[in-house]
């Protein structure tokens, strides 16, 4: 499997391509929500293949990448040692802020020698595409934010999701996915209409083995007094032609939330797929893909989903 090390932590992505001759075709990157992977982007990327190299990766701590810094052994050189302490005092300032994400997309694209793309988020991903929109505005094409807005900030509801989420990530037996149908009810909240049995058993594995500290850390950072205070902004700042994609029936991230959003800016195109709720692109892929194709103006296949 393809690793990189970024900002000192090896992450996971993998390229979804078709041949397409001596066509150069731009690249779209897919940021995947709280404990997820980019394993669920991976039909959405396959239908859009035709007019994209479709480049995956999951975020630091999530999915098959590592929470930590990779440790590194020593130099004998004087010059590398202190280039590699001033690296190692850098990794140990990373935190669980969504900024960070930002920068860690921007530090992958470097990695991987990529100056400007397509962006294709979802739910926290999305705020970290925001986030990104604006501090790298030179990269960005176009962006679709799935499942996106703003919230208000209320103090007693913060609190009790927080100490409900700290026990949902404290208690993850990895004996939990041998229970029937325990998928199902994991996934419940999150779905209006099903999805395959295949997706919603990737969902419970990814969330049964995301990294403690990232899992943990970005309840807090995403669902904030900070974060109810800053998304307004940045969405009012946009200047990245955005199309914003909500669930009629998301309870996670309700569609009033994206409305809002979308409101807050000219370069925000909002749209909502009846009979979805959290994960609209595989509730109704083909409803889904069509506005996608219409914001992009290109001609995408439906995607193959066994």
């Amino acid at each position: 499997m393809p690793y990189i090390n970024v900002r000192g932590v090896e992450h996971y992505y993998e390229w979804v391509k078709k041949p397409s001759g001596s066509l150069v075709k731009p690249v779209m990157v897919f940021i995947h929500g709280w404990a997820g992977s980019a394993r669920y982007w991976q039909s959405t990327a396959d239908a859009l293949s035709e007019q994209f190299d479709c480049l995956l990766y999951d975020m630091r701590g999530f999915g098959r990448s590592r929470g930590k810094p990779t440790i590194v052994q020593a130099s004998e050189s004087v010059a590398e040692s202190q280039s590699l302490q001033e690296e190692s005092e850098a990794i140990k300032e990373l935190t669980y802020e969504l900024e960070e994400y930002a920068d860690d997309l921007a530090a992958l694209l470097d990695g991987l020698n990529i100056q400007r793309v397509y962006i294709h988020a979802h739910s926290m991903g999305a705020s970290v595409a925001t986030l990104f929109f604006n501090r790298y505005r030179q990269r960005v094409e176009r962006g679709i934010l799935t499942c996106s807005g703003v919230f208000e900030y209320d103090e007693k509801a913060f609190t009790a999701f927080h100490k409900f989420g700290g026990y949902v990530v404290k208690f993850r037996p990895k004996w939990l996915s041998k229970i029937p149908f325990v998928d199902r009810m994991f996934m419940a909240r999150f779905l209006y209409s099903p999805i395959p049995n295949s997706e919603r058993q990737a969902f419970l594995q990814d969330f049964l083995e995301a990294d403690y500290d990232a899992a943990l850390g970005t309840i807090f950072t995403s669902v904030s007094k900070v974060q109810a205070e800053v998304m307004p902004q940045e969405f009012a700042k946009l200047t990245v032609p955005t199309l914003l994609v909500a669930g009629e029936y998301d309870k996670i991230i309700p569609a009033d939330m994206g409305r809002q959003a979308a409101a807050l800016s000219d370069k925000v195109q909002f749209v909502m797929i009846p009979n979805t709720a959290h994960f609209p692109m595989l509730e109704d892929a083909s409803t889904y893909l069509q506005r996608v194709q219409e914001f992009l103006q290109i001609n995408t296949p439906e995607p193959q989903i066994s």
